[in-house]
């Protein structure tokens, strides 16, 4: 199975990128975030004639998941059980069952800033997400979770820790609660950069940041021990282009 996250910043802007994307690369399974659509708005025609099935988890201008599959979409849940909002629950998280493999597309709170109440609210997601994902793991099938989780893992996830001080993405609460999710019982999936090297997925829109690599790693792969992964690499050449989005695709080869 060929499986793909990728945080697309818009799927409405980007939907004539990811079209091309998926008839070149092919994923069996490819995993969306940031699609800021409603579930009715998503375009499921096209996706449809592209070979996809699509379960979605949108509410409109911001956040949404979804998930695109070319083996079988089924048990679909949205959001998770004790998952808090902000004030509400929000469409950051779908999950599902394809090709016989449990698959979670998340988009994790970004935190704005250490000291604002969404940092807390980032912290205590990932807390919920830690316990539905170790339920999920209980039932002793095979589990692949997979975002935007807008943290880096550790300081070699940063194109330059001091320019990150002081900021989320990086302090030791965020990484820590990461350390707990792997800890339930699945391992970091290090893709391959295609440049340099450090395997970043994001870099600003700010000029220069991308043609100097000045990125960041935060589109995580996590998989279960009942998963063998064969390769991992990150699609750098999907982050260049007319208005391309400023996260790149993780593409994973599964045996």
């Amino acid at each position: 199975m060929r499986l793909a996250t990728w945080n697309v910043n818009s799927l409405k802007m980007r939907l004539p990128r990811v079209l091309p994307w998926l008839a070149d690369k092919q994923p069996d399974v490819l995993l969306l975030q940031e699609t800021k659509l409603a579930d009715a708005a998503i375009p499921t025609a096209e996706l449809k004639e592209a070979g996809y099935e699509v379960a979605t988890h949108g509410s409109g201008q911001w956040n949404g998941v979804a998930i695109l599959s070319k083996v079988g979409i089924e048990d679909v849940v949205r959001g998770f059980d004790s998952e808090p909002g902000f004030p509400d629950p929000e469409a950051r998280a779908i999950s599902a069952t394809c090709g016989g493999l449990r698959v979670w597309s998340v988009y994790v709170p970004n935190g704005r800033e250490p000291d604002s109440p969404h940092y807390q609210y980032k912290l205590g997601w990932l807390a919920a997400l830690r316990d539905a994902l170790a339920a999920d793991l209980a039932t002793g099938r095979p589990v692949v979770v997979a975002g935007d989780f807008n943290v880096a893992p550790t300081d070699a996830d940063v194109w330059d820790p001091k320019a990150f001080v002081g900021s989320t993405h990086v302090t030791a609460p965020e990484r820590d609660a990461l350390a707990r999710i792997l800890a339930a019982g699945f391992t970091d999936v290090v893709p391959t950069p295609m440049k340099g090297p450090h395997p970043f997925t994001y870099w600003d829109y700010r000029a220069g940041m991308f043609h100097q690599n000045m990125g960041m790693r935060i589109d995580l792969v996590y998989a279960s021990a009942g998963v063998t992964v064969e390769s991992a690499y990150i699609d750098r050449e999907a982050r260049k282009g007319k208005a391309p989005s400023d996260h790149a695709p993780v593409v994973v080869e599964l045996a």
